[in-house]
């Protein structure tokens, strides 16, 4: 049953090689922003980054029965764990670039952890481990993803507000009164104009594009995680390991959040089918490949799923279009160049419709399921992941500290909610797996 209507909602929409290529660069741009931003702040390889949010996603499409649309980018989460990391390496004499390699080595071990949540869903089943996740703790997650990511929309539209707008109109008008194509590709449309019209006034900084080199190749082998076997500082390798190992119990439930965006955007239940224990093991798996060769972590991206949603498109073809788009474009240095020369403004436009799309999802999973929130327990539990979530992100340095890790708001929240769901009497939802 569940086939056919994924079938239909393909069947509705036939669309051909040149549809579906210009959907694939509409996801690339919708990734983009955040992605680079990672290896930005931390000092990893853009190109590898770009190369392994490739990889990554076929990877997990392949372990997923090529099923899920969802893209792989940077993760957020482990932002902390680099930085730690890199300056207990700088506390021994190492360099920035000989230090996160170690990082490198924690997040690798921290991908193993995957597989271990992965192996309990296959043994006891989707249903006996989602009753934890009922729709009013995954409701108010999804619409915490999306107020989270906010404040990064509009510090970037700061930057500019007429261009932000300029983005934020192009893709409203495309999107309400378009027509066939033009209607499903409102964010690449959006993009490509803002950042044309400030190129015109002048206010695209060009200079790293000429210098930037056509051909090149993504990552370097000192920059790997194997290259720390050369010379290991075995005491750092553990320190790592126990720094950001942690991190990725947050992530996976983060990654939780994320499929239920995803099958709510959809209308398909991916957490049954492939289930859970498979989307597990492909975002374990392509953020350990991506750790293997220098690459920041990956995860499911709330970006291109706030993509989903605008267009209604859920071929996950177009998702691998965009995923082959980022490998090929990895190995073009002057591309990098050209998109980390967009406009901060441009990039806060579409992510301010992008991120307000992802907590539109979260309050029609609740209204879908009828989540009865005149009821105390509900509203308890919905209360809570809220304030926690956008409380700590805003107004506690991002992250609440525990021991030798850190977690996010989202991840504090989301922890609190299934502890107060299996908690507190009165479960009126029962997951039909």
């Amino acid at each position: 049953m569940e086939q056919e209507q994924q079938a239909a909602i393909y069947d509705a929409r036939p669309l051909g090689v040149g549809r579906m290529t210009v959907l694939g660069l509409q996801h690339l741009f919708a990734m983009f922003g955040a992605t680079v931003l990672v290896p930005l702040i931390t000092g990893l390889s853009v190109s590898a980054t770009l190369l392994f949010a490739g990889v990554g996603t076929l990877v997990f499409h392949a372990l997923t029965k090529w099923r899920v649309p969802a893209f792989l980018g940077s993760s957020f989460a482990f932002l902390g764990g680099y930085a730690t990391v890199s300056e207990m390496g700088m506390a021994k004499g190492l360099t920035l670039a000989q230090a996160l390699p170690y990082a490198c080595i924690g997040v690798l071990c921290s991908g193993v952890l995957y597989f271990v949540l992965a192996a309990l869903f296959a043994a006891f089943g989707a249903r006996k481990v989602l009753r934890f996740f009922p729709p009013v703790v995954t409701g108010p997650i999804i619409i915490s993803i999306g107020l989270i990511l906010s404040g990064s929309a509009i510090q970037n539209c700061n930057q500019n507000w007429w261009i932000a707008l300029l983005a934020i109109t192009i893709i409203i008008n495309c999107n309400i009164w378009g027509r066939r194509m033009i209607k499903i590709v409102p964010i690449l449309l959006g993009a490509l104009g803002s950042y044309v019209i400030a190129a015109c006034f002048g206010m695209v900084d060009f200079t790293q594009v000429r210098q930037a080199a056509w051909v090149g190749l993504p990552f370097r082998w000192e920059d790997t995680a194997m290259a720390v076997l050369e010379r290991p500082d075995w005491g750092l390798v553990v320190a790592a390991i126990i720094a950001i190992l942690p991190i990725s119990v947050a992530t996976m439930v983060e990654h939780i959040g994320d499929m239920c965006a995803i099958s709510s955007t959809t209308g398909i239940n991916y957490l049954d089918n492939p289930g859970l224990h498979r989307t597990l093991m492909g975002d374990g798996l392509a953020t350990m490949v991506a750790a293997l060769f220098g690459a920041p972590a990956n995860t499911t991206y709330g970006e291109n799923t706030g993509v989903l949603n605008i267009t209604r498109v859920f071929d996950p073809k177009v998702i691998r279009i965009a995923a082959l788009f980022s490998i090929l474009l990895s190995f073009c240095p002057k591309f990098a160049a050209v998109i980390s020369a967009m406009p901060a403004a441009t990039i806060g436009g579409v992510s301010l419709v992008l991120y307000g799309m992802i907590s539109a999802v979260g309050v029609r999973n609740l209204v879908e399921n009828r989540v009865d929130l005149t009821s105390s327990r509900n509203l308890i539990i919905a209360a809570v992941i809220l304030v926690l979530a956008i409380g700590i992100k805003y107004g506690a340095n991002d992250a609440v500290s525990i021991g030798f890790t850190s977690l996010s708001g989202l991840a504090v929240a989301a922890l609190a909610g299934i502890f107060l769901n299996a908690i507190l009497p009165g479960k009126d939802y029962d997951f039909k797996g």
